[in-house]
């Protein structure tokens, strides 16, 4: 009897130490999003892309702030701004445009209003972390114990038309990011401090909701730029090669619509413009997204040279 005993408690101890190191020994990885956010192309055919410009992305929690706190260097604004920027050109449809002075811009509104074309971006987003927190959770068994780590984090996002000066989207997304490791009472399993991945993780989460959204809000409206210049030689308008204009190509004249103030809210009303015109591109130059351009001929209609921040080029949509 003693010796069936023994050899049944070691055939269990062997059992048991299988079982841990094939099982317990596993870490789980998870992330939760609400929705996969879909890259896949809005609708088909020939799409411009918008040139995007991230003005400002800031930390609004107290999390990472200590007593040498540098609010202009804060790491965790740079992640999220850098997943941003890495999401946005992974759609196809955006130009990322590097803008470090653009807070001075933002700060007085009036000059998106008055000269765009000064800020070379059709849209300015502007971004921050509204929350941020992690836990970790305990769980003890009879044969193993888990811990769970979880972060937790908020980001809001302002999308800017530059051609208004105005906000058109605006909206918080959350995300949460989790992993678990276990061990056996028998010293088998894993053990993990906090891991640092678990932020990007869930900071990405919270981006991911809000992308497809601003793909809607800057491709709904028609694309639009402006005449450079315009003489005897030719008519040069902004935008280029990279955005995807090719000769070829044709766009309406229109020109600026009434301004009218609404008492209610105080905000400068721009009126729809009037097309006045055709162009059709000949060319395009320029070795940056910055500083292309396209030579374009005036095909129907005309325009006053003498005046040409009254005009704008504006995408025909079909």
């Amino acid at each position: 009897m003693r010796k069936t005993r023994i050899l049944l408690l070691v055939l269990l101890n062997v059992l048991m130490m299988t079982y841990s190191t094939s099982t317990w020994a596993q870490k789980k990885v998870e992330v939760i999003e609400s929705e996969a956010t879909s890259t896949a192309p809005l609708h088909q055919g020939k799409t411009i892309k918008r040139k995007v410009a991230i003005g400002r992305f800031s930390n609004e929690t107290e999390y990472g702030k200590g007593l040498f706190y540098d609010k202009d260097n804060d790491p965790m604004a740079k992640q999220a701004l850098d997943i941003l920027s890495t999401k946005l050109t992974e759609t196809g449809k955006f130009i990322l445009l590097e803008r470090n002075d653009l807070s001075s811009i933002l700060a007085e509104k009036s000059s998106l209003e008055e000269t765009p074309q000064k800020i070379g971006a059709d849209y300015v987003i502007v971004g921050s972390i509204t929350e941020f927190g992690r836990k970790n959770t305990g769980r003890a068994r009879a044969f193993s114990t888990s811990k769970t780590q979880t972060v937790e984090a908020g980001v809001s996002i302002r999308l800017v038309d530059v051609s208004t000066g105005l906000i058109i989207y605006s909206e918080e997304g959350k995300g949460s990011a989790e992993i678990t490791t276990k061990e056996s009472i028998f010293g088998t399993g894993g053990k993990a401090g906090y891991d640092a991945t678990l932020s990007d993780k869930a900071i990405s989460a919270a981006i991911s909701q809000l992308v497809e959204n601003i793909i809607n809000k800057c491709t709904d409206k028609p694309w639009r730029t402006y005449i450079l210049s315009s003489d005897s030689d030719a008519t040069i308008i902004g935008g280029g090669k990279s955005q995807g204009l090719e000769p070829g190509m044709t766009f309406a004249i229109m020109t600026k619509g009434k301004k009218v103030k609404n008492p209610q809210t105080g905000i400068m009303i721009e009126l729809p413009g009037k097309q006045v015109g055709s162009v059709t591109i000949t060319s395009t130059g320029g070795d940056t997204p910055e500083t292309e351009y396209s030579i374009v001929n005036i095909t129907n209609g005309s325009i006053d040279t003498t005046n040409l921040k009254n005009y704008f080029i504006e995408e025909v949509k079909k």
